[in-house]
């Protein structure tokens, strides 16, 4: 057996419809869909959780959960190895790891 005689089982795949080609296809003219309304149209149909007019499920149930992002801290990580390469009993702050590039920025809120 080669990879160009591989094939599907028989049957196994059913041909693609292919609509809007003359009444002899079965799905002419209207391609179908019917007639008329919006499901019929190009681009037809509602948006996604529509529920044609009632209020939809999403807006309807409670909201849940607390976003905190106003006051989140953010961190900035060191790995220990990396200050394994510089002298001992050096001083380590801020701006001492911003010029070594080990850290990108300042955290806000000094954290």
């Amino acid at each position: 057996m080669k990879l160009h005689q591989i094939a599907p089982a028989l049957n196994s795949q059913t041909p693609r419809k292919r609509k809007g080609r003359g009444i002899g296809s079965g799905l002419g003219k209207t391609s179908g869909k019917g007639t008329k309304g919006q499901n019929s149209r190009s681009s037809g149909g509602v948006r996604l959780g529509f529920e044609g007019g009632q209020m939809p499920l999403d807006r309807r149930l409670p909201m849940r959960g607390f976003n905190n992002k106003n006051f989140k801290k953010e961190y900035n990580i060191v790995n220990l190895t990396e200050l394994d390469n510089f002298k001992e009993n050096s001083v380590v702050n801020l701006e001492f790891l911003i010029k070594n590039n080990i850290i990108k920025k300042q955290a806000p809120y000094g954290a």
